[in-house]
């Protein structure tokens, strides 16, 4: 609160240029699309892909703001680092599907399986294609992409997910609140791939490579810590989170904020310091 000003002329004025200049960064900015929003009653399958199915449940005024209305949540900076220790790994465990050799660190947790060679495994593996599936109860096209897939002796197919970190201590379970996300998306994957005919296991697993801050040098190389981390999923939750995130669309009410988004408490904030910089 800014005391002395009130309603004087120079209150005014800088309140004024303040509205202009939001409403001007608001016509200009990158946040606002006008491609890929859902409209209500387009016979078109309208794409959503498993992270726009994390953001519902994450926050669903968020979900609508970035696919009915066109406004997204502001980018994090690109994980290029990571990036690269998946593309390193698809290369590595490629290898070893050619040759129906199973990698070393599945013989080292003693898994059942090996990397199976799949002829759409490439479209599966590409963050906009992915794996595909038409929801035909809400005309959704579902799809994510996923890094690996296994096959055990009994034919069942294996979701496999490469995460890279950095962090004290050896990562061998998932706890933290944040892996709740790295679980569903599993299950979405799983439910994706079950969705096209193939036999799933409901064991899936996630490569944790851990880069290593206690060497005494770097050398031109960060040296990772791997870990391989069964996951079982449970997909069951999935067709009536569809529908529910259908319906969301469907509205022509922006849904409340959620209690636990960061981004609406910080809209909120500014909304309220805003509206009581000159009281």
């Amino acid at each position: 609160m800014i005391s002395g000003l009130g309603g004087s002329p120079e209150a005014t004025a800088c309140f004024s240029a303040f509205c202009y200049n939001s409403i001007d960064m608001a016509q200009n900015n990158s946040y606002k699309r006008t491609k890929n929003l859902f409209e209500p009653g387009d016979l078109k399958p309208f794409k959503l892909s498993r992270s726009k199915i994390d953001l519902f449940l994450e926050c669903p005024r968020c979900f609508y703001l970035d696919r009915r209305l066109g406004v997204s949540r502001p980018p994090s900076f690109p994980f290029t680092l990571n990036s690269a220790v998946d593309t390193l790994l698809k290369q590595e465990f490629d290898a070893y599907r050619s040759h129906k050799k199973p990698h070393p660190i599945i013989e080292q947790y003693s898994v059942d399986a090996i990397p199976v060679y799949h002829k759409l495994l490439d479209i599966w593996r590409q963050n906009f294609k992915g794996v595909q599936y038409l929801h035909e109860p809400t005309n959704l096209l579902i799809f994510g992409a996923i890094d690996d897939l296994w096959q055990s002796s009994r034919g069942e197919y294996i979701v496999v997910d490469y995460k890279a970190t950095a962090r004290n201590g050896k990562v061998t379970e998932l706890k933290e609140d944040y892996h709740k996300s790295y679980k569903r998306q599993m299950e979405i994957y799983q439910w994706l791939l079950r969705r096209n005919g193939l036999t799933v296991s409901d064991t899936g697993y996630f490569l944790y490579c851990n880069g290593q801050k206690n060497r005494d040098r770097f050398g031109g190389k960060l040296e990772f810590d791997m870990t391989l981390i069964p996951y079982t999923g449970k997909d069951d939750w999935l067709d009536e989170t569809i529908k529910n995130l259908y319906e969301c669309l469907q509205s022509i009410k922006i849904p409340e904020a959620s209690k636990t988004c960061d981004y609406c408490s910080y809209l909120l904030a500014v909304d309220s310091a805003s509206r009581n910089l000159f009281v």
